[in-house]
């Protein structure tokens, strides 16, 4: 993996029940501690961010690989869940990935092994799983 450095800054107002602005080159975004911590839930809290990361890292390496193989993608969504607790920590990607009425039944095998590729691939996914986070990419291929 390449040497990557990013600078993050987050100016914070009023205690605990307070919120941040989050600001990076391309992001700006309101934190907060969750209510349920005794914040005011008013942002995102830091394991939304943690998600966040995961799962924008894995649709933009599945995008990567799907446009590599030159496939005809109509629609490209993902939805990622994540459930944290004391048993540990789990991130399950379920992209949906449509392509063109007309693809071959190569090119649709094609994006379904690009659903484990890009798992493989995501290198924030592989950071976590090397701290014991869970990743699991579950994905549904179909035509338009």
């Amino acid at each position: 993996m390449a040497e990557l450095k990013t600078t993050v800054n987050i100016a914070w107002n009023g205690g605990a029940t307070g919120n941040g602005t989050l600001k990076a080159e391309y992001l700006d975004t309101k934190v907060a501690i969750p209510t349920s911590l005794g914040g005011s839930g008013n942002g995102a809290d830091p394991k939304e961010l943690l998600v966040s990361s995961a799962t924008t890292c894995y649709i933009a390496t599945l995008t990567y690989m799907l446009e590599s193989r030159k496939l005809p993608i109509v629609q490209l969504t993902l939805n990622s869940e994540a459930s944290i607790s004391d048993k540990g920590f789990n991130i399950t990607h379920a992209p949906q990935i449509v392509l063109a009425a007309d693809a071959t039944e190569d090119q649709v095998q094609s994006a379904e092994r690009a659903i484990e590729g890009a798992d493989k691939g995501c290198e924030v996914g592989n950071l976590l799983k090397k701290a014991g986070v869970v990743i699991e990419a579950q994905g549904k291929v179909s035509l338009k």
